[in-house]
């Protein structure tokens, strides 16, 4: 594996703090101001921070290319792109835009396209839908040296960034570049990994790669976990990677607990409770309710035509922890039923410990196909891509409940904790 965060503990960048162990990687000579930094600051720093902090040392006689969103801000809310070029100890020449665009202009399934940044001037390349040759195409166009990314995730395995972040990975090693990620928090938590386990047949932009719903990573311990088991195969090798780690942040802590400023990641991402359900209520994409888009509370409101208090009733009934469901009616602004009054329901976490997004999502899934006899599959299966596989699809269409579907994904879901776990650089 080509990564400097190999070679963490034989050079000791850290004397640690938050979570002992995690890191700068491939910045060794970078170390004793990575601590002076550690020692004036308090709270949970993104792998952004600690790399300003140290004097963009990684970085050092590099042109560099950055992977952003409106997500890539610092703790006063400046993005790193205006923070970079304006250092004069950093050569940034490019930025390259995921989904949504770099300034998030873009609404869902869609980009920015190519411009010039009119705050820096700097060329913005589109990644967006890009991938093996295509994108490192872009890379090599760019002239960049080094591609950094740093994109907020919210810890499902369908938020396109992280493909962003795995297409990015490959087509860097096609075009022999380096590969640099700063870390961020995972805002749902860390403590597991959670749902079905992607079949490589239903791969695709949802989904590259065989990793669990609620994958329970950062997106440094995701660019490790990459690297390892699946860029060599996708590109031949793996990609000389480095990653500058968060300190501060233990597996345990929900973004709440970080002091950091959340910036909604996509339009429909507006707040960490939004995030905290998406793992779990995204499947209704799948389906023809309304997955709450075009409201003040997309995910945690779901609903239809026809729909009443009985769904409530009977989600209550399952007794799902940590999550009650209130009925509740709404009028999307855009989106499904446009302009239309669904019922249906509202989630409501009362223990996020306890929660279980997935495990939700699927028990809603079971219940709204018992109460609703308008309930329907999208017709291209959407579902499938979402899951991983036709399982859910078919047994809830067949019957099973919330436990049978959850038990078929167990074997699975065990193996890949397995894998994990070796990519874990949190305590």
């Amino acid at each position: 594996m080509r990564t400097s965060e190999a070679s963490l503990s034989r050079r000791s960048l850290l004397a640690g703090t938050g979570a002992a162990g995690a890191a700068v990687a491939g910045a060794a000579a970078a170390g004793p101001a990575y601590a002076a930094a550690e020692a004036r600051g308090g709270g949970v720093r993104t792998g952004f921070d600690r790399l300003a902090a140290a004097g963009y040392r990684l970085l050092e006689g590099q042109r560099v290319g950055v992977v952003t969103n409106p997500t890539g801000v610092t703790r006063e809310v400046r993005h790193i792109v205006d923070v970079m070029h304006a250092d004069e100890r950093v050569n940034l020449t490019a930025v390259f835009g995921p989904e949504h665009g770099f300034r998030g202009t873009a609404q869902a399934g869609d980009s920015e396209g190519r411009s010039v940044d009119p705050a820096t001037g700097l060329p913005v390349f589109d990644t967006y839908l890009k991938s093996g040759q295509a994108l490192a195409a872009v890379f090599t166009e760019s002239a960049v040296d080094t591609v950094v990314f740093d994109i907020q995730d919210v810890g499902a395995r369908f938020y396109t960034y992280i493909w962003t972040l795995y297409d990015c990975m490959v087509a860097a090693v096609l075009a022999g570049k380096r590969f640099v990620v700063l870390d961020r928090p995972n805002p749902v938590t860390g403590r597991g990994a959670y749902g079905p386990v992607l079949d490589k047949a239903f791969a695709t932009f949802v989904g590259r790669e065989p990793i669990a719903q609620a994958h329970g990573m950062t997106a440094a311990e995701l660019a490790l976990l990459f690297n390892a088991e699946f860029v060599p195969g996708a590109a031949g090798r793996a990609v000389e990677l480095a990653t500058v780690s968060l300190s501060g942040w233990r597996r345990t802590d929900f973004f709440d607990a970080t002091g950091l400023p959340w910036v909604p990641p996509s339009p429909n991402m507006p707040t960490p409770e939004t995030a905290l359900v998406y793992s779990g209520t995204c499947l209704f994409e799948g389906t023809n309710l309304s997955e709450g888009r075009g409201t003040t509370r997309p995910f945690e409101l779901l609903g239809a035509e026809g729909i009443d208090r009985r769904w409530a009733e009977a989600a209550n009934a399952l007794g799902l922890p940590g999550v009650r469901f209130r009925e509740a009616y709404f009028t999307p602004t855009f989106s499904k039923f446009q302009g239309k009054t669904v019922g249906g329901v509202q989630l409501h976490v009362d223990d996020r410990a306890a929660y279980d997004p997935v495990r939700t999502g699927i028990g809603l899934l079971v219940t709204a196909k018992r109460v609703w006899s308008g309930f329907a599959w999208r017709p291209d299966h959407w579902i499938d891509k979402l899951t991983g596989s036709t399982a859910v699809r078919t047994m809830i269409d067949a019957g099973a409940g919330t436990d049978e579907v959850a038990a078929a994904w167990a074997d699975r879901l065990a193996e890949f904790r397995a894998v994990r776990r070796r990519y874990l650089r949190y305590r």
